[in-house]
């Protein structure tokens, strides 16, 4: 699997009822703790202050990606994602558990 630095914002639609709200909050957890069982979310982090989250993903490839990882959030429809593809750094000090 390649590896993808992932930046989700979430907006939620002006109107949505706070009761759906918390029920996809709820069914995120649940889908992030799955993928990252699934190896396919690896670690994730919320900037200070901010409401965005940042992640390094794994897939086979981008599409793989957005369809069949980020695609199955419950948040997805009211996310945008900005996908870096990521390679290994020849100084990097830690393995990363993927063959160049």
């Amino acid at each position: 699997m390649k590896e993808f630095l992932v930046v989700l914002t979430t907006t939620v639609p002006e109107g949505t009822d706070p009761a759906e709200v918390d029920r996809r909050r709820a069914a995120e957890s649940v889908r992030a703790r799955e993928l990252a069982a699934t190896g396919h979310l690896f670690r994730l982090w919320r900037p200070v202050g901010e409401l965005r989250s940042v992640g390094v993903w794994r897939a086979d490839d981008e599409a793989d990606l957005r369809e069949k990882v980020l695609g199955t959030l419950p948040l997805w429809p009211w996310m945008t994602a900005e996908i870096t593809a990521l390679q290994p750094h020849p100084n990097d000090p830690g393995p990363t558990g993927l063959t160049a």
